[in-house]
């Protein structure tokens, strides 16, 4: 079975909703992550030209719908791609308030479905259901909040739900609703994805294990007569030398000690999270055997949850990295870094305008100053034009 690769790729950033810092894993470094900050880096992604920007969720975040809500209005084309939860959220009341949320952002809203694998965190929420329920949960919730959202009148008898003349009133912007995303790493999540959601994404696993993983999701599709594509979630830390680039990944966990190292692994051993197994498994909690792949590290795991692994190295390293993973069939890239607004910076201005992206990227035609940039020599003439 061959499938196409794409030619293009969506290249979002990461609004850190649950804090930012220069140092991993302490205090220091550490910035206070307020409304105007989030519209910092939210208008520095639109501005550079990033797709859209992921919103995290869970009791460690602001929720990603009134962030979204708060920030759309003062960006021009950048997309939100916020959380719903099933489980938490009946799928009609989730199905309103997606719709509400992509009419008023005018259709630059996408939904990340977000089944949960902290048993721990699901309980203080409320939701005591284990591995295996929460996903058949999903997938009831699924049929219905993606019947709504096309405009369908829904009524469902399920183990999960029972709806009666469920429906909208008010239609969504985008035709059918937003695009929805979705990631996991177990079989029922592979299932899930290919049964219900658009785009199936991956934390960054090295790519012969990532390819494994598109081939097992494009072949459950293709038995249903769907077709997913596939996104990667990374880090990334740019700079204009590769020796640059691992000095700050270094730098980064260099005031991580292993103390703090050891209770963050021990709170992951606690989920039940397939991916959050595999993240974990790529470093085993040990500084010794970070670099997992070329250019590949796992330093960010071992303390954040989640997403772990960064591209470290110079602009053209990092670009065909990231062309490796495009060949495997990724059209969707959503990376972030620390600090999240000055990374947003370096690699939207080292890497971002080099790749073969499907939205455009600030370029010297789109300014009013068309250049050449930098400060003005002498307070006399502007510098030389680089070639």
């Amino acid at each position: 079975m061959s499938y196409a690769v794409p030619d293009k790729i969506n290249v979002l950033w990461f609004l850190p909703t649950h804090g930012d810092s220069r140092y991993l894993g302490t205090q220091k470094g550490g910035r206070p992550v307020d409304l105007p900050y989030l519209q910092q880096v939210a208008k520095a992604a639109d501005t550079l030209g990033y797709y859209g920007v992921l919103i995290p969720t869970g009791r460690s975040c602001e929720d990603s719908s009134v962030v979204a809500s708060a920030l759309a209005p003062v960006t021009e084309r950048l997309r939100y791609l916020i959380a719903v939860r099933p489980g938490l959220l009946s799928p009609t009341l989730a199905a309103r308030m997606t719709a509400t949320l992509d009419r008023f952002s005018n259709g630059r809203l996408l939904i990340n479905i977000v089944t949960g694998g902290d048993p721990a965190e699901n309980a203080g929420d409320g939701l005591f259901a284990d591995h295996a329920t929460r996903y058949e949960i999903t997938d009831e919730f699924l049929d219905i909040y993606r019947a709504l959202l096309r405009g369908e009148d829904v009524n469902f008898e399920g183990r999960h739900f029972t709806i009666k003349d469920g429906r909208l009133l008010f239609a969504p912007y985008q035709n059918d609703g937003p695009p929805l995303y979705f990631g996991g790493s177990s079989e029922a999540a592979a299932h899930v994805a290919a049964k219900s959601v658009d785009k199936y994404l991956t934390w960054g696993e090295p790519p012969a294990l990532v390819a494994e993983k598109i081939s097992h999701v494009r072949k459950l599709a293709h038995a249903q007569g769907r077709e997913v594509s596939f996104g990667i979630r990374l880090h990334v830390i740019v700079r204009e030398t590769a020796e640059e680039a691992w000095h700050e990944a270094d730098r980064l966990i260099s005031h991580l000690d292993d103390a703090t190292i050891e209770k963050a692994q021990k709170v992951f051993a606690r989920m039940d999270s397939v991916g959050q197994s595999r993240m974990s498994a790529l470093h085993g909690g040990r500084r010794d055997r970070l670099e997992i792949s070329p250019n590949l590290w796992a330093g960010v795991g071992l303390v954040r949850g989640g997403a772990g692994t960064a591209l470290v190295g110079d602009a053209d390293t990092v670009a065909e990295r990231i062309d490796e993973y495009r060949r495997l069939g990724i059209d969707t890239f959503i990376f972030s870094g620390y600090p999240h607004l000055e990374e947003a910076y370096q690699f939207g201005e080292r890497v971002l305008p080099n790749l073969p992206t499907t939205h455009p990227v600030r370029a010297a035609s789109d300014l009013n100053n068309m250049g050449p940039f930098g400060e003005t020599i002498a307070g006399d003439h502007r510098p030389t034009r680089a070639a």
